[in-house]
């Protein structure tokens, strides 16, 4: 090979020739990849050697996604200003910069809050990965362990393994109950109704039977009668457990198990039904009744 191949070869990755700039371009690539990688694989290790979980896994996870992000800008900023043809389209976009960045605001004022309502999340910290959390979504009161937050979006993962994607924005402005903050032991309420002609001592104490007889509560709070209802007598079963996940199950056992000894011992649970009073018949009705009595005779 002679010099004047190699200035054939040099002339074709000068960056004002096509062939140049897709060189040029796939060599930036290349080195977005690398540099992308090797952010991550720095910050994996920071991790591992956090043996007493000082760091955030959240904050770190987010600030990972932000730094690949920011190496993608630079590479995209790099490439455009070393291409001429591109350098020169950015000259004359700059006088019209004015109208574009309010277009570009307009339609990416979601995407924007969402990234800036991340950062909250991280500096503010109303929850970690890994805790569980309780929010309202259009499906309802969802329960979940926080799975991931990224750039826009948090993801939740629930109990029957469903992934209830929130916007960073919308759970930063709503209220949520984080079911993992400081102490997990959670207190379960449980209502239980009996007729009025029930006895109350006696349905308190099956109650309490019952709940002493479940393993998953650690503690019996009390059984106070709350609420002197139209139709029934309200107990408030209160017991603590280890977490809100076997809360949740102990709330299910015990109406089932006290439903199972009501029904054994007698005492009536009420249940919703309408008497109908009928104070005066109409006299159409009057008038044939007899006559269907005679008949029937």
């Amino acid at each position: 090979m002679n010099w004047t191949n190699v200035e054939n070869w040099t002339a074709h990755l000068h960056p004002d020739r096509w062939s140049g700039a897709l060189i040029i371009l796939a060599l930036f690539i290349f080195l977005g990849l690398v540099l992308s990688r090797l952010i991550k694989h720095m910050i994996r290790m920071v991790v591992e050697r956090d043996h007493d979980n000082r760091l955030d896994r959240m904050a770190v996870a987010f600030l990972s996604k932000v730094a690949s992000a920011f190496v993608w800008i630079m590479i995209l900023m790099f490439y455009a200003h070393m291409i001429p043809a591109l350098d020169r389209l950015a000259t004359a976009l700059l006088a019209s910069v004015s109208v574009a960045s309010v277009v570009f605001g307009l339609a990416a004022q979601s995407t924007l809050s969402n990234f800036v309502a991340g950062f909250s999340l991280i500096f503010y910290r109303p929850f970690l990965l890994g805790d569980k959390l309780q929010i309202n979504a259009p499906t309802g009161v969802e329960t979940g362990i926080v799975e991931d937050v990224s750039l826009g979006y948090t993801i939740l993962k629930t109990y029957d393994n469903r992934r209830v994607i929130i916007s960073n924005s919308a759970i930063s402005s709503t209220t949520m109950v984080n079911l993992s903050a400081r102490e997990l032991r959670t207190m379960a309420i449980i209502p239980i109704s009996i007729g009025y002609d029930a006895d109350i001592d006696k349905a308190r104490s099956l109650i309490l039977e019952v709940a002493s007889g479940i393993s998953q509560i650690e503690e019996i709070a009390g059984c106070p009668v709350t609420t002197l209802n139209s139709s029934s007598v309200d107990f408030s079963l209160r017991v603590w457990c280890a977490d809100s996940g076997i809360a949740a199950g102990v709330r299910n056992d015990v109406l089932e198990a006290v439903k199972k000894r009501f029904d054994a011992a007698g005492i009536e649970i009420p249940y919703s039904y309408q008497n109908i009073v009928i104070k005066e018949l109409p006299e159409q009705a009057m008038a044939t009744a007899p006559r269907d009595q005679h008949d029937h005779s």
